[in-house]
C-alpha cells in the first residue's frame, strides 16, 4: 500500500473545514455542479462511514458516505474521495475506499453507488451500472456510474432514478 505513517480514522467534526479546503484543492470551484454533488447537497453525510486519513496530524485524504436512494432501493453514494495531491499514488484513497465499504457492510448497507473511473474503483469491486438502468440528476457519463453490492444479488431488480433519501 504505502511506507508512509498512515493512519486512518473516522472523520470527526472538527476536521470539517480541513475536508473542504482539502475538496476545494483537489476538485476546484467546478465541483458544484457535479452530478455527485447534487445528490449530495443538503445532505448530511455519514459520521460513521466517513473517514480521514493522517500522516502523523496532517490531513491528507479523505472519504465520505451520504444515504440515498438507488432506483426506490435504500443505497450510498461514495463520495467524495480525496487525497492532498502531494501524498496520491500511495494507495491511501483505495485504503480509504475499502475502510468505508468494510463500515457500511458491517452496519448492514447493501449497496454503493458512485461516479468515478471503473479501472482504479473495480479494484474495490465495483463495476459499471448497465446503460439506461438508472438516470441521475444531470448529466453524467454513463460510463462513470459503478456499483457494488455488498451483499450478492442486492442490484437485482433495482432501476429508476437515484435520488436524495427523503
Amino acid at each position: 500500500m504505502t511506507d508512509l505513517s498512515l493512519a486512518i480514522r473516522p472523520e470527526v467534526a472538527s476536521e470539517a473545514s480541513t475536508i473542504d479546503k482539502l475538496h476545494e484543492r483537489a476538485f476546484g470551484p467546478g465541483r458544484f455542479a457535479r452530478t455527485a454533488f447534487r445528490l449530495r447537497e443538503g445532505q448530511p453525510h455519514e459520521p460513521t462511514l466517513s473517514f480521514t486519513a493522517l500522516v502523523g496530524t496532517l490531513v491528507v485524504g479523505s472519504i465520505r458516505l451520504t444515504r440515498i436512494c438507488i432506483g426506490g432501493a435504500d443505497g450510498l453514494l461514495l463520495g467524495p474521495v480525496t487525497v492532498e495531491p502531494a501524498f496520491m499514488g500511495r494507495g491511501i484513497g483505495m485504503a480509504l475506499v475499502r475502510r468505508s465499504i468494510e463500515a457500511a457492510k458491517s452496519e448492514g448497507h447493501r449497496l454503493v453507488l458512485l461516479v468515478g473511473d471503473e479501472p482504479f474503483y473495480a479494484r474495490a469491486g465495483f463495476r459499471r451500472v448497465p446503460y439506461g438502468r438508472l438516470s441521475l440528476p444531470g448529466p453524467v457519463d454513463p460510463a462513470r456510474v459503478l456499483i457494488l453490492e455488498l451483499e450478492p444479488g442486492a442490484f437485482e431488480g433495482v432501476s429508476g432514478p437515484v435520488t436524495r433519501r427523503a
